[in-house]
């Protein structure tokens, strides 16, 4: 009854609002329709669309900021309260032993690792009681308990690298339209100007305690480092558990991100390189310890590996290995080459084609790495193309 009477009292300031933005919105579309329509014919036009445009999102975001001040400090509270799991919890990861409460605990667990930033003092503390419970499932020896480290961890591996690549496309947002010669076009600005007027309600909504704070603005610890740190370690957690194919699937799979850590900053691409070696001795040592009683997953593994192969590959040719903080040690980079031959070995001739194809194109046309060499095996599948053809 009490909720009923707050509502009652709230309508009044609710409609408002939100009628007043809807009029704004119906006015707004009809009015840009009109300038789409004269921009094609006067080129002064489209910038007065897009000056028109940042103020309207402008003026959206200041009239939700006042319509949330608006409201009782009740609603605007931090409290936290347990609500059960639903259908479309967040920290939901499946049904049966990986609903339960130890498995949502820990999948809360590593949530929140994703949300906060290093530099918070809380971080290691949530890390490390992460670390523990994975631990613990583990040295129970229990099947469940395994079940709940496999479903957790796999989740959460997915999830780090749905931000990621969210993370990444932002951050190359900037020099999408942009290369730096000349003068930048509308476009860019305006974009600089919605992030800069985004920033700034951001901020202001924060400093006002409001519970309706936006979820990626509690999320901006996501750096793209971070993130990637973190999948190595989840991966890593993964092996640890025995379910290190649950990682390699999920890193072949990524494409997406593939192909935006080919535009990446030096840093993260060193980051990715690294998730990417640990990956790839993973995906060899599952080759080498497939028995013959587990020969009908050989098609789906080689399925996997041309996958990872062909996403993965032309990051290494081209992510920087700068000495002064290399990467991978000599050591290392041999070891991986080494991994890179024995797996690109293991598929048919014309996959082994694509593969060392796509090895070439990008290991040419970058200048600034000589890693991965795999110029021994080209030698060696060109020698047996040669054999095919003269059988022929």
């Amino acid at each position: 009854m009490e909720v009923e009477m707050d509502m009652m009292e709230n309508l009044p300031s609710t409609i408002s609002p939100l009628l007043l933005r809807s009029m704004a919105s119906s006015v707004f579309t009809y009015a840009d329709k009109l300038f789409i329509n004269l921009a094609e014919k006067f080129k002064p036009f489209e910038i007065i669309r897009y000056v028109l445009i940042t103020s309207f999102l402008f003026f959206l975001r200041l009239l939700s900021f006042l319509f949330l001040s608006d409201l009782p400090p009740k609603s605007q509270s931090h409290v936290y309260t347990f609500n059960p799991p639903k259908s479309n919890d967040r920290y939901l990861i499946g049904s049966g032993v990986s609903d339960s409460g130890i498995a949502r605990a820990l999948s809360q667990v590593l949530s929140i690792v994703n949300d906060i930033p290093v530099s918070s003092r809380k971080y290691a503390i949530v890390r490390s009681l992460a670390e523990g419970l994975i631990e613990e499932n583990r040295r129970e020896d229990a099947e469940g308990l395994r079940e709940v480290n496999r479903a957790v961890l796999s989740s959460a591996f997915s999830r780090t690298l749905s931000y990621l690549e969210a993370a990444m496309v932002e951050l190359g947002q900037d020099r999408i339209g942009h290369d730096g010669a000349g003068p930048a076009p509308v476009q860019y600005w305006v974009k600089r100007a919605l992030r800069v007027v985004r920033s700034v309600g951001d901020g202001v909504w924060a400093k006002e305690g409001s519970g309706a704070v936006r979820e990626d603005v509690n999320r901006s610890g996501n750096s793209a480092e971070k993130l990637a740190a973190e999948l190595l370690w989840l991966a890593q957690k993964l092996v640890d558990c025995g379910f290190g194919e649950e990682a390699v699937e999920r890193w072949a799979s990524a494409s997406n991100l593939a192909s935006l850590s080919l535009l990446a900053e030096p840093r993260l691409q060193g980051s990715l390189v690294k998730v990417s070696t640990f990956l790839f001795k993973q995906a060899r040592d599952m080759e080498m310890a497939l028995d013959e009683t587990e020969e009908f997953y050989e098609e789906s593994r080689r399925e996997t590996k041309m996958k990872m192969l062909t996403s993965w590959l032309p990051l290494l040719c081209r992510a920087s290995n700068g000495t002064d903080m290399p990467v991978l040690s000599i050591n290392e980079k041999a070891e991986l080459e080494k991994v890179l031959e024995e797996t690109i070995e293991l598929l048919d001739h014309e996959e082994q084609e694509q593969v060392l194809s796509l090895w070439l194109h990008h290991f040419a046309y970058c200048s600034s790495s000589d890693w991965p060499n795999l110029h021994a095996l080209y030698c060696r599948w060109c020698t047996n193309s040669r054999k095919l053809l003269l059988l022929h």
